[in-house]
């Protein structure tokens, strides 16, 4: 989808770009531009005329945003392995039962294990939320391989930092992969750990 400037949007600014800038990239089609009047005034138009004869800016694309939470279903996520479909009534069950979207954990399943139930990483995290010992101990899992019980922890921590985050989805996954506390130390904003911070990109481009 393509976002275009209203046509003939008159500026008065010391410089056509940066009359340009001052509008967000997400949201510019196409822009044409007039020569500079007398005045100073310039003509700004997403349609090429007479009047705006030169092509200031191509199309920029807007990049895909995340969908309501309440509306993700789970085939928001793009290429899910083969091994997913058998996980789907168990997932959608978790997802119910936590009052959480089935598309958000499909999501997080996705970049945390791809959907291997016998994952582990370097870190010790363990299964197809990527439990670590400390949040399965949490929420009552003891056995972390065990696809249901690592899936509702998963799911139950992830619905807790929602909360914990009043429904802020980028902050509650940079908890999900770094803690809570490392959100809140860095002033409830996505801490600057270059992990964490590809982590909530990949999330939410599944999404």
């Amino acid at each position: 989808m393509l976002y275009s400037l209203t046509p003939f949007h008159r500026l008065r600014r010391p410089s056509v770009l940066g009359a340009v800038m001052a509008f967000p990239l997400c949201a510019i089609g196409q822009v044409y531009v007039s020569e500079a009047s007398a005045s100073g005034a310039i003509v700004l138009s997403n349609f090429q005329s007479d009047q705006t004869p030169v092509l200031l800016l191509a199309p920029v694309i807007e990049p895909p945003s995340a969908k309501p939470m309440a509306s993700l279903g789970t085939s928001s996520v793009h290429a899910m392995p083969a091994r997913a479909a058998k996980l789907r009534p168990m997932i959608d069950g978790v997802a119910n039962s936590v009052k959480l979207a089935p598309g958000l954990i499909n999501a997080v399943i996705s970049a945390e294990s791809n959907y291997d139930a016998r994952a582990v990483s370097p870190r010790g995290a363990i299964g197809l939320m990527q439990l670590m010992p400390a949040t399965a101990k949490r929420f009552g899992v003891t056995n972390p391989f065990v696809e249901r019980d690592n899936v509702y922890a998963g799911a139950s921590y992830l619905k807790w930092l929602l909360d914990f985050f009043e429904g802020d989805l980028e902050l509650a996954l940079a908890g999900y992969n770094a803690g809570e506390q490392a959100v809140m130390k860095a002033g409830r904003k996505i801490p600057q750990y270059p992990e964490t911070q590809a982590y909530v990109r990949r999330v939410m481009a599944n999404l």
